[in-house]
């Protein structure tokens, strides 16, 4: 089908493709959990809040399942390094992402006020921590993760758990917690009315003020304090994976070469920051769908900007510049990525055409009368 290099850059696109699904579709889901106990005053309107989710969280979720399975079958070599480094983030996002079915299951089963409420304060952790975590670790990666290969490719960090919280790191935390903040408060302003709806209305424009400065200073300080990385050495494309033959060197500020060889990439920022502005003016009027596409594309912009700034990087080691893992060197065998293609090709417009079909469907305002009247629902 393609040759290997074009396999390559291909399976480097589809993950960010799917990033960026995961980021607008459950980041809309954890951004609405992270909103619930300041948008909604009461467990009428609580249960409002949720109802807008609570036909496609789960779906939404099986994105996160797809990008951890690509890593593992496209880039092993990552998928491994990324678990080593970042094992106790690892476990802490997974277990408070088990709260969030249980919270959706279980916090109707029992008609008590505190059980619910409970409940609800597990739905916010569960959605405010892994936006948080997955933050930090894109923060450290720009950074450099402490990582080196031996002679048998056995990975050796050296990196410690509390050393992830670095100044940073933290800034990029509030980046991620922000834009999926926005996306929540755009989503509920537009699936809600009244009291929701003004209420999420104005937490989408504070997120999106609050998403614009941070996402500026983080790139004011990559291109003043953070160090980038460069391959010096010939780049084999047609190579197999072999993340230790190459020369990389340290640069202050490298993390801006592609930007400036190729200035047309400055429109991916200027479309997060723009985007974002546009959202929270947006957010106030109705119909919310322009708010909430144009907090998608600020999305969108946001993780293209990351992705781009580090091409051809993957995860850079900080402690072994040249065992670096990039997108030429750190890969799967051409036989498994054609393969994976073609599975892609055939499933993923399948599954974009059912999650359509299902939002096209369930797609209605969800009012504080409806849940009224609906004592008894999942919800």
């Amino acid at each position: 089908m393609f040759d290997y290099e074009s396999l390559k850059l291909i399976w480097w696109l589809i993950i960010g493709i799917l990033l960026i699904g995961f980021a607008v579709t459950d980041g809309m889901d954890m951004g609405v959990g992270g909103l619930l106990p300041f948008v909604a005053k009461d467990d009428t309107e609580r249960r409002v809040v949720i109802n807008t989710i609570a036909a496609h969280w789960d779906g939404n979720q099986v994105w996160l399942i797809t990008v951890g399975a690509s890593f593992f079958a496209a880039w092993p070599m990552v998928y491994g390094t990324a678990f080593s480094g970042f094992y106790f983030a690892m476990m802490l996002t997974l277990f408070c992402l088990f709260l969030r079915p249980m919270g959706f299951d279980y916090r109707s089963k029992i008609d008590s006020p505190k059980w619910r409420y409970n409940w609800d304060k597990a739905l916010f952790v569960g959605s405010m921590v892994p936006p948080l975590v997955f933050g930090i670790a894109f923060g450290n990666l720009l950074q450099g993760i402490p990582f080196s290969f031996d002679e048998l490719m056995r990975v050796t960090n050296t990196g410690s758990f509390f050393a992830l919280f670095n100044p940073f790191a933290l800034l990029s935390g509030v980046v991620s917690v922000s834009m999926i903040l926005m996306h929540g408060g755009t989503w509920l302003s537009m699936r809600t009315d009244e009291h929701v709806a003004a209420r999420s209305a104005k937490a989408a424009q504070i997120f999106a003020a609050v998403l614009v400065v941070s996402f500026a200073l983080a790139g004011v300080m990559i291109a003043t304090s953070i160090d980038g990385y460069v391959i010096q050495s010939v780049i084999d494309t047609q190579g197999y994976a072999q993340p230790t033959n190459k020369v990389v060197t340290v640069v202050s500020g490298a993390w801006l070469n592609n930007f400036n060889s190729m200035p047309i990439l400055w429109l991916l920022p200027t479309t997060g920051i723009v985007m974002a502005i546009i959202a929270g003016l947006l957010a106030r009027f109705k119909p919310g769908g322009f708010a909430f596409t144009a907090s998608a594309l600020s999305i969108t912009g946001v993780i293209l900007t990351m992705g781009v700034s580090m091409f051809p990087f993957i995860m850079p080691s900080s402690s072994t510049p040249n065992h670096s893992l990039t997108l030429w060197d750190s890969v799967s065998s051409e036989g498994t990525l054609n393969l994976m293609l073609i599975v892609v090709a055939i499933f993923l417009p399948i599954i974009l055409c059912y999650t359509i079909w299902c939002y096209s469907k369930m797609w209605r305002t969800v009012t504080r009368s409806e849940i009224e009247e609906n004592t008894h629902s999942a919800y």
